[in-house]
């Protein structure tokens, strides 16, 4: 196989014969060899070649200028070349998701060979972009890079990060999405330059130690929940201006944004938020009295509207076959997920919800089915009370629920919750508590008129007792759906949408159809311009108005009018 010649970032050349680095973790400066490689700063058309040899070893006027003269056969003009390097179609562009910086070496690698053959092209990097190259270790041949001022490493595997192994000149430090689970190392002597770090989406869990010259930092969507702690490391970064803190736990207790702008006077943005003076004089003096008001606990409340779009069960029931029972009614709630309850011995939790209750032919006992469900402590089910069929069934519930487990609940909104459309279905039958002897049924011969007369006003005057007995509900789903809470994690502190499930097709069993009905179709059949029976009738889909809303401190923030919510098609 062809043997290619690759820069190794300690100046030395060794032989390749892929182009392509064995997939896996690796570390940063394998990474860097590779990125140069894909560069290709010394192969054509750029570094040095039997294609500009005339031009680097010409004659130079004394006015420093090349003297003009023609290229020899085979070579190529740097004009040519530059277009060679910046059409898309060239088979020498750059491939998808390089960086400007990038171009602009491949550009001097072109005019300018010199500056970027061995290890002179090490001094040429400020700035450093390797995003999602499995780099797990940032090893110390980053410190050949002594003008590196930006390093981004983004999407990676890094877990560690020593601060040896840093240049002294950086100034920006981009970490995002890796597994980076402590700060020790890196804040054991971090750059004395360093002004950006950025540590989003990691695995932090406690607080960082002083980085005295930080500018902005970057915390958002780690585990952080120790509120207190953490704003008391930060208060000694005097020249801090930039903190993102969103997507922690700590960030849902209601009085998380407060006692930040309060404890940390210096900030000038808070997760995106410009905070302005009225802001913080609304929070002036929070800091100094946390007690209750930072409890590590957050209250969501949960709304549910309307819904709309549930077939009329009237046609369902003229169509039952059995007509033996008193009655048959339907009833109608709303199932949600939420992540919270105590913790039972058993390692579950229970929660009950009433799915409905009826009056029967105006008895004063009521017939009421209780909803009993069993769930682990990661995710209960919660439901709405049962309501009877309408063509609007308004559920009016709200339920305040309160979050004792930070990261629970983190994880929760993160997830989505599941919602569903239930339809409960109860058969009532009548039941006499004192038969009679089955030989009173028997004909016992004839009777004389005026006996059975006697016999027939002794039957209405004694009522035989009976009850109403109801058979175990029969529930059905009409429609579920995942509502995305992920923007409570942000900025939000409301989510409200309208959970579309699609038109409901009623199942019907086929019957052929009647002489009536034949005669009928042919009648309308003949004439055209009658309108066909339920034509114009548009179907109404099922669906429901849902919110969830994450209380903010001092108080509950006014809810959303449902007629403003836009409508969320399920998927």
């Amino acid at each position: 196989p062809e043997t290619r010649v690759t820069l190794k970032m300690d100046g030395c050349q060794e032989p390749e014969n892929s182009w392509m680095a064995v997939p896996g973790p690796r570390s940063l400066s394998a990474a860097f060899r590779e990125h140069l490689r894909l560069l290709g700063l010394r192969d054509f058309p750029c570094g040095l070649g039997s294609w500009n040899k005339s031009r680097f070893s010409a004659r130079t006027s004394p006015s420093g200028q090349e003297e003009d003269e023609d290229l020899p056969l085979g070579e190529e003009s740097p004009q040519a070349l530059m277009e060679l390097l910046r059409d898309p179609h060239s088979p020498w562009a750059l491939p998808p998701g390089c960086s400007p910086q990038d171009q602009q070496l491949r550009d001097m690698a072109v005019q300018v060979p010199q500056l970027v053959s061995g290890t002179r092209v090490l001094q040429v990097f400020r700035s450093l972009r390797i995003v999602g190259k499995d780099v797990s270790e940032i090893d110390e041949d980053l410190l050949q890079l002594q003008h590196l001022e930006e390093l981004i490493l983004c999407a990676n595997q890094i877990s560690r990060v020593t601060s040896a192994n840093l240049p002294r000149t950086l100034k920006v430090l981009e970490l995002c999405c890796n597994a980076v689970a402590d700060l020790q190392e890196l804040c054991s002597q971090p750059p004395p330059q360093l002004q950006h770090l950025g540590l989003g989406y990691n695995r932090l869990c406690g607080p960082s130690q002083d980085k005295p010259n930080l500018v902005s930092l970057d915390l958002s969507f780690n585990n952080l929940t120790e509120l207190l702690e953490l704003v008391s490391q930060l208060s000694s970064l005097q020249k801090l201006r930039v903190l993102v803190l969103q997507g922690n736990p700590l960030a849902l207790i209601p009085a998380y944004r407060g006692f930040v702008v309060d404890g940390l006077p210096q900030l000038s943005v808070l997760d995106d938020i410009h905070i302005e003076p009225d802001e913080r004089h609304q929070f002036r003096g929070l800091a100094r009295q946390p007690g209750e008001l930072i409890r590590s606990e957050a209250q969501v409340v949960v709304s549910i509207g309307k819904i709309k779009g549930v077939p009329d069960p009237s046609t369902l029931q003229e169509l039952e076959v059995d007509t033996k029972a008193a009655a048959i009614t339907y009833s109608y709630c709303v199932t949600y997920e939420f992540a919270e309850g105590e913790e039972m011995e058993d390692g579950g939790s229970a929660e009950v919800g009433w799915v409905g209750e009826w009056d029967f032919r105006g008895s004063k006992e009521k017939v009421t089915s209780i909803f009993l469900i069993f769930f682990s402590c990661a995710a209960h089910l919660f439901v709405t009370p049962g309501k009877p069929w309408a063509d609007t069934i308004d559920c009016s519930y709200r339920k305040e629920h309160t979050a004792k487990d930070l990261v629970g609940l983190k994880g929760y909104l993160a997830a989505g919750t599941i919602v569903s459309v239930v339809e409960e279905k109860v058969s009532v039958w009548q039941v006499f508590l004192h038969p009679r002897p089955l030989d009173k049924f028997l004909p016992a011969g004839p009777v004389p008129k005026d006996k059975q007369k006697q016999k027939q006003q002794e039957k209405k005057k004694k009522k035989q007792p009976c009850e109403l007995r109801s058979d175990p509900p029969i529930r059905r789903t009409l429609g579920s759906r995942r509502v995305s809470l992920e923007a409570l994690l942000a900025t939000e502190d409301l989510v409200a949408t309208v959970c579309d499930f699609g038109i409901l097709i009623t199942e019907q069993p086929l019957q052929p159809p009647s002489l009536e009905e034949k005669v009928v179709r042919s009648i309308k059949n003949k004439d055209p311009t009658e309108p066909e029976e339920g034509r114009g009738l548009e179907a109404v889909p099922l669906t429901v108005e849902f919110q969830v809303q994450l209380l903010r401190w001092p108080s509950a923030a006014a809810q959303s009018p449902w007629s403003t919510v836009a409508v969320d098609k399920a998927p």
